[in-house]
Protein backbone atom coordinates (compact mmCIF):
# COMPACT_ATOMS: atom_id res chain seq x y z
CA UNK A 1 0.00 0.00 0.00
CA UNK A 2 1.36 3.49 -1.31
CA UNK A 3 1.17 6.41 1.20
CA UNK A 4 0.57 9.57 0.14
CA UNK A 5 -0.18 13.32 1.70
CA UNK A 6 -3.99 12.15 1.63
CA UNK A 7 -3.52 9.43 3.64
CA UNK A 8 -1.18 10.94 6.12
CA UNK A 9 -3.83 13.61 6.88
CA UNK A 10 -6.94 11.10 7.14
CA UNK A 11 -4.64 8.80 9.74
CA UNK A 12 -3.89 12.37 11.29
CA UNK A 13 -7.29 12.94 11.47
CA UNK A 14 -8.54 9.84 12.59
CA UNK A 15 -5.61 9.95 15.74
CA UNK A 16 -6.44 13.12 16.76
CA UNK A 17 -10.56 12.41 16.20
CA UNK A 18 -9.51 9.41 18.16
CA UNK A 19 -8.25 11.16 21.32
CA UNK A 20 -10.57 13.31 21.29
CA UNK A 21 -13.58 11.26 21.46
CA UNK A 22 -11.66 9.31 24.61
CA UNK A 23 -11.29 12.49 26.24
CA UNK A 24 -14.96 12.82 25.62
CA UNK A 25 -15.68 9.77 26.93
CA UNK A 26 -13.87 10.10 30.47
CA UNK A 27 -10.59 8.45 29.27
CA UNK A 28 -8.03 10.89 30.04
CA UNK A 29 -5.09 11.29 27.77
CA UNK A 30 -2.92 12.81 29.99
CA UNK A 31 -2.36 17.25 30.02
CA UNK A 32 -0.18 17.20 26.96
CA UNK A 33 -2.92 16.00 24.64
CA UNK A 34 -5.23 19.39 26.43
CA UNK A 35 -2.66 21.62 26.02
CA UNK A 36 -2.11 20.12 22.14
CA UNK A 37 -5.88 20.26 21.45
CA UNK A 38 -6.25 23.55 22.57
CA UNK A 39 -3.94 25.01 19.68
CA UNK A 40 -5.17 22.51 17.26
CA UNK A 41 -8.82 23.83 16.58
CA UNK A 42 -7.86 27.58 16.14
CA UNK A 43 -4.59 26.38 13.68
CA UNK A 44 -7.73 24.14 11.97
CA UNK A 45 -9.37 27.16 11.30
CA UNK A 46 -6.83 29.17 9.62
CA UNK A 47 -6.15 25.99 7.81
CA UNK A 48 -9.84 26.13 6.84
CA UNK A 49 -9.60 29.90 5.92
CA UNK A 50 -6.76 29.13 3.49
CA UNK A 51 -8.38 26.44 1.91
CA UNK A 52 -11.54 28.94 1.46
CA UNK A 53 -9.12 31.21 -0.24
CA UNK A 54 -7.83 29.22 -2.62
CA UNK A 55 -10.93 27.71 -3.52
CA UNK A 56 -12.52 30.76 -4.18
CA UNK A 57 -14.62 31.42 -1.05
CA UNK A 58 -13.09 34.49 -0.09
CA UNK A 59 -15.41 36.17 2.48
CA UNK A 60 -16.04 32.85 4.18
CA UNK A 61 -11.89 32.46 4.16
CA UNK A 62 -10.81 35.46 5.49
CA UNK A 63 -13.70 34.76 8.44
CA UNK A 64 -12.14 32.06 9.16
CA UNK A 65 -8.45 33.19 9.31
CA UNK A 66 -9.04 36.65 11.14
CA UNK A 67 -10.58 34.22 13.95
CA UNK A 68 -8.39 31.58 14.34
CA UNK A 69 -5.04 33.89 13.87
CA UNK A 70 -7.04 36.21 17.03
CA UNK A 71 -7.25 32.66 19.14
CA UNK A 72 -4.18 31.61 18.37
CA UNK A 73 -3.01 35.05 19.17
CA UNK A 74 -4.16 34.89 22.16
CA UNK A 75 -2.91 32.02 23.07
CA UNK A 76 0.72 33.12 22.18
CA UNK A 77 0.45 36.26 24.07
CA UNK A 78 2.35 34.56 26.97
CA UNK A 79 5.20 34.17 24.79
CA UNK A 80 5.18 37.17 22.77
CA UNK A 81 4.95 39.08 26.48
CA UNK A 82 8.47 37.13 26.77
CA UNK A 83 9.64 38.43 23.42
CA UNK A 84 9.02 41.72 24.10
CA UNK A 85 10.24 41.74 27.74
CA UNK A 86 13.71 40.19 25.96
CA UNK A 87 13.81 42.98 23.30
CA UNK A 88 13.61 45.67 25.82
CA UNK A 89 16.59 44.15 28.06
CA UNK A 90 18.81 43.61 24.99
CA UNK A 91 17.55 47.26 23.62
CA UNK A 92 18.53 48.57 27.38
CA UNK A 93 22.21 47.17 27.23
CA UNK A 94 22.49 48.47 23.81
CA UNK A 95 21.70 51.47 24.87
CA UNK A 96 24.25 51.95 27.92
CA UNK A 97 26.91 50.49 26.04
CA UNK A 98 26.70 53.26 23.65
CA UNK A 99 26.35 56.69 25.70
CA UNK A 100 25.45 58.75 22.40
CA UNK A 101 22.11 56.44 21.64
CA UNK A 102 20.00 59.51 22.56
Amino acid sequence: MKMNRHKGLAVLLIFFGGLILLNKLGVHTGHLFGHIAGWLFPAAMVGLGYLGLVNGRRTIGWVLIVIGGLILLGKLSGLIGIAIAVGLIVFGISMLRNRSFL
